[in-house]
């Protein structure tokens, strides 16, 4: 297993990996999988200021990770939010607890202090989302810390968003 800095050749694989969460589930709001050249995009933007980091096993991206603004306000500037996606049959693997250390590791480095996640939530489990993200961030060391209730429609229903909170 390595962790490495993502370059902007990764993109069709992280591509292929985060279409599966816009598809098949709730966990992304987004309705549509961006075009490889926008994603690639998202990739150089996030890395002009923050870590944006790939897991390989024997060769083959199995997840990533990135830090992004929290607010676009100078006083924000130790604060960032987190994100981390999974190949969706790794589940349980392990390559999310490496992922979010090897980022906070490098938050570090740059001065960060405050990791805010963003997830949807649902009321009830359903096939298009659970509460997996929560547990995961409650494990990492993330407290619950706001909640908007039923703000992000997908699938014909609402899902609810939380936000939680690390200090590093």
């Amino acid at each position: 297993m390595m962790i490495r800095s993502a370059k902007p050749e990764d993109a069709e694989r992280l591509l292929e990996i985060y279409s599966y969460y816009v598809e098949n589930t709730a966990i992304s709001f987004e309705y549509e999988t961006p075009t490889l050249e926008e994603f690639r995009e998202r990739i150089v933007t996030i890395l002009k200021k923050y870590p944006y980091i790939v897991l390989e096993d024997e060769g083959v991206i199995k997840g990533y990770a990135y830090a992004g603004v929290f607010k676009g306000r100078a006083a924000y500037d130790h604060c960032c939010e987190t994100t981390i996606y999974l190949d969706k049959d790794s589940k349980g693997s392990g390559y999310g607890r490496a992922l979010y250390e090897a980022l906070e590791n490098e938050l570090k480095k740059i001065g960060i202090i405050n990791l805010y996640a963003c997830i949807g939530d649902p009321e009830t489990e359903d096939e298009y989302l659970t509460k997996n993200s929560e547990h995961f961030h409650s494990h990492m060391g993330y407290t619950k810390v706001g909640e908007f209730h039923k703000c992000g429609y997908k699938f014909g229903r609402w899902y609810n968003m939380i936000w939680m909170e690390k200090m590093i």
